[in-house]
């Protein structure tokens, strides 16, 4: 299925957020997700190194796990797995927002699909520069997709979208360098096909963005 960015807002408890991670679709266990939302700290950072239209470059999330706990508690699985790194901005529409998310490798691809998570409530807005997960129209059906805004997409709010985090200082002057590939590459075909597919297409191989690594900053340590 495509996870697409589509054209009661209390925080949950904590007990309900750990039952609502401890889903049969996560990656960890129940006793790791569990200590991740009762023991870590509410604040953490993601540097993200990439390749942009303007050469190599680097922007920093900050994430507040307050804001989105079981989203912010998948991210981070998805960060130490190295899941994002090598992998395309596949979908960038200017005026709204780019899309990332999907392995390069079919193999990684077809074992986290399954991995849903449990909806957020939103309690932030789709301001730009906020970092939210893709889902279909389907309920709990986050992975690992996520987008970074680029307008205000307050209309998101509403359709169960949770920002989780936000892209820091002058982050988004690299992530609005981001190659302009529009809504060409195809999602099925990522999927089943991953990086080669993405590097060799006629229409835009060789010249989609990337993310050479995703990695959190260790606490007090250096960007």
């Amino acid at each position: 299925r495509s996870h697409l960015v589509l054209s009661a807002n209390a925080a949950p408890s904590r007990d309900a957020a750990a039952r609502a991670v401890m889903s049969p679709g996560s990656k960890l266990g129940a006793g790791v997700l569990l200590s991740r939302l009762l023991c870590t700290t509410a604040i953490f950072r993601v540097k993200f190194d990439v390749v942009t239209t303007a050469g190599p470059g680097s922007f920093v999330v900050k994430v507040d796990e307050t804001w989105a706990p079981i989203g912010a508690a998948r991210f981070k699985e998805l960060v130490e797995a190295k899941f994002y790194d090598d992998t395309r901005f596949f979908r960038v529409i200017p005026s709204f927002m780019v899309q990332f998310g999907l392995s390069g490798d079919p193999k990684v691809s077809e074992e986290w699909r399954s991995k849903t998570i449990t909806d957020d409530p939103v309690k932030k807005s789709n301001k730009p520069g906020y970092i939210t997960f893709a889902k279909t129209g389907a309920p709990h059906s986050r992975t690992s997709q996520l987008f970074i805004n680029y307008a205000d997409n307050a209309r998101l709010d509403g359709m169960g979208f949770a920002p989780f985090g936000e892209v820091e200082g002058d982050g988004m002057s690299v992530v609005k360098q981001i190659y302009n590939c529009g809504e060409q590459p195809d999602q099925g075909m990522i999927q089943s096909e991953g990086n080669s597919y993405l590097d060799s297409d006629p229409s835009f191989g060789g010249k989609l963005s990337k993310i050479v690594s995703a990695r959190l900053v260790p606490e007090g340590g250096e960007l």
